[in-house]
């Protein structure tokens, strides 16, 4: 049987209530357009409402927020806390017999997105129209069905959720080890103040029981990263030859494929480039472990790359073929930012260049802790790529699924969900 068509202001509503900052007011969080993902129906930063001066729009936990500027970018999320949002930003709640999950899903659908699109209002920064998405033509399934439709993809999104926190938990616990390890010097200062052991005693034998005068353990040298990683850079072949982008062959990566990454794991890139187009770009083709950090608009982001990606010229990639891994470099990056950002310059916006970069310096421990950092890490690093591809995964079914569901193209019992 077919389902019966509404007019999408039947399903839901549009929420009109205005914040207006003060100093008496309370503090809640803050959504902005840049603090949700383009597409990803997840939100990829948080601000705080004593940071904004201009009136915004009150949301509640579970209402539906949906980026009226730009909507191309498909900007959908639903909270599970209230606060203010700018007012680019609609609220939305469902109307009676209306599922809250499926009309999230309805608006976040290709769909939706393109018809709000269709009728925006401006050029360089246009707006889509409540007024004309009102009256857009919609199907409403029974609200059984509705439920089972909003059920299935809500379920795939939670465990794409679940993956993040995973990884976020991992990712804690390497790098506390690595602070611990290597920047405070944690076992050895044990050691000389006569605490009692806190890892396991083939590792804790490894370490020395006292700090030289420089404040490096005893046998540990200084050296810097560029003396410990081959340093890279890239470039953009010109984008007026065709032949260097019609073939999508490789990846070929921007500082804007890390900005949106929930995990510091590069899987793929916004854009390929053809083998013609790699072989313009000076370091080539960079292996599967490279390390990434944007070097410019901004300096910081960082991920490892999971495949072989050629880059742009707002990198700075590090090949970790010496005597420390790519897992190492990473959590090195994030422990010494600062020093990193201090070597930063420019006029128009902040850079690092790699002659900048490489004197960092940089503590090499032996070979025997270098290693046993190595395989007390690596399964959690492994661990993390695992639970991002899986995330990948479900977000790739989840958006196969999505126009299906909606369009009644396939259909979901209730007790399917239940069971």
């Amino acid at each position: 049987m077919s389902w019966p068509t509404a007019r999408f202001e039947d399903l839901a509503h549009l929420v009109r209530r205005s914040w207006v900052p003060s100093a008496n007011a309370a503090i809640v969080p803050y959504i902005g357009l840049e603090h949700i993902e383009a597409g990803g129906l997840k939100l990829c930063g948080l601000g705080s409402s004593d940071e904004v001066e201009s009136n915004k729009s009150l949301f509640e936990s579970g209402d539906i927020l949906f980026g009226k500027l730009r909507p191309y970018f498909r900007k959908v999320v639903r909270p599970s806390f209230g606060g203010v949002c700018s007012t680019d930003i609609w609220v939305v709640q469902p109307k009676a017999g209306v599922d809250a999950d499926y009309l999230f899903y309805l608006m976040a659908s290709d769909w939706f997105v393109t018809k709000s699109s269709k009728a925006s209002e401006g050029t360089k920064m246009p707006r889509a129209i409540w007024d004309y998405v009102a009256n857009l033509e919609v199907k409403k399934p029974p609200l059984h069905e509705q439920q089972a439709i909003g059920g299935t993809l809500k379920s795939l999104d939670d465990k794409i959720d679940l993956n993040r926190r995973m990884n976020e938990t991992l990712e804690a616990m390497a790098r506390a080890i690595f602070k611990d390890w290597f920047v405070d010097f944690g076992p050895t200062r044990a050691k000389m103040e006569g605490r009692v052991p806190y890892l396991a005693p083939d590792l804790w034998a490894l370490f020395p029981d006292r700090l030289r005068e420089d404040g490096l353990p005893e046998g540990w040298e200084s050296s810097t990263i560029g003396q410990e990683v081959e340093v890279l850079g890239g470039s953009t072949p010109s984008t007026s030859v065709t032949e260097y982008w019609d073939k999508a062959e490789h990846f070929w990566a921007t500082p804007k494929d890390l900005s949106n990454l929930g995990t510091p794991v590069l899987l793929s890139t916004e854009r390929k480039i053809s083998s013609l187009g790699v072989s313009c770009i000076s370091s080539g083709q960079l292996p599967s472990g490279t390390v990434l950090l944007s070097s410019r608009a901004p300096v910081g982001y960082l991920a490892i790359s999971e495949v072989p990606v050629s880059i742009n010229q707002g990198f700075i990639a590090m090949i970790c073929n010496k005597r420390i891994s790519n897992i190492f470099c990473y959590f090195w990056c994030h422990e010494s930012m600062e020093a990193i950002l201090s070597k930063a310059n420019g006029s128009t916006f902040q850079e690092i260049s790699k002659s900048n970069f490489r004197p960092i310096s940089l503590n090499i421990a032996s070979y025997a802790i270098l290693e046993a950092f190595e395989k007390s890490i690596r399964p959690i690093w492994n661990q993390i790529v695992v639970n991002t591809k899986s995330s990948e995964s479900l977000k790739n079914t989840r958006d196969m699924l999505l126009p299906k569901l909606m369009a009644g193209e396939v259909r979901i019992k209730t007790e399917e969900i239940t069971a």
